[in-house]
């Protein structure tokens, strides 16, 4: 009996975000895969349970494990496995960290807040060099960043990284820069922005991040 995936989670919905990702089309990841480009649809689109060869051949073709397709490490924290065995770790020009960073995605916003230092995970886009993010009006961050003083920002520190299991590879952006209340005109360009948090819920403020100082590391395999 040919062996098949059991997939915990939405296989298709995995292979085709890390597709897009990729910027990859459909039938290049089925020539790349060794399948047919129409059962590789038929797998993107509905619930399927395809063998594991087959998961394994996506998996290769997309850089990535095919635990990450199955969903089975959904719940676990990336970087788990062991150190590359010739790992070099680079620094990164300004240039460099805003290109990665530009795509948008979730960064996190450390702060001091009334207890002591804490760090948030947040849905951000970049606008003109600076990091656009919502939150929930009287909640922590909207608290926690107000100075009392008109003009004056609170400094903050927003990190951004990118893990790859498969390779043991990943990179790291580091911005710090002043932290403000969107409003007046400047908030109608901030809702124009298009960031949305997946928490979902009321979050009507708008945080912008102006950073005065980037920097980023990468973790590269040594050949």
């Amino acid at each position: 009996m040919t062996e098949r995936a059991t997939a915990p989670g939405d296989l298709g919905r995995r292979v085709t975000g890390r597709r897009e990702e990729l910027g990859m089309t459909r039938e290049r990841l089925a020539t790349l895969a060794g399948i047919d480009t129409g059962y590789l649809g038929y797998l993107e689109e509905t619930p399927a349970s395809p063998t594991t060869e087959t998961v394994r051949r996506l998996a290769a073709a997309l850089d990535t494990a095919p635990e990450e397709l199955l969903g089975g490490s959904v719940d676990l924290p990336p970087g788990r496995g062991a150190p590359a065995p010739h790992p070099r770790l680079e620094p990164l020009g300004t240039e460099e960290c805003l290109r990665l960073i530009s795509p948008g995605g979730v960064g996190r916003v450390a702060f001091a807040e009334a207890g002591g230092p804490a760090i948030l995970p947040v849905n951000y886009v970049l606008r003109e060099g600076a990091v656009i993010f919502r939150t929930s009006l009287g909640g922590t961050l909207d608290e926690s960043l107000r100075t009392g003083v008109e003009g004056v920002d609170f400094k903050i520190a927003f990190e951004v990284d990118r893990i790859d299991d498969v390779n043991r590879e990943g990179w790291s952006v580091l911005a710090r820069g002043g932290a403000h209340r969107v409003t007046g005109e400047e908030r109608e360009a901030a809702a124009r922005s298009g960031v949305t948090p997946w928490a979902g819920g009321d979050r009507d403020l708008y945080i912008k991040i102006v950073p005065v100082e980037i920097t980023g590391r990468r973790i590269r395999s040594a050949p």
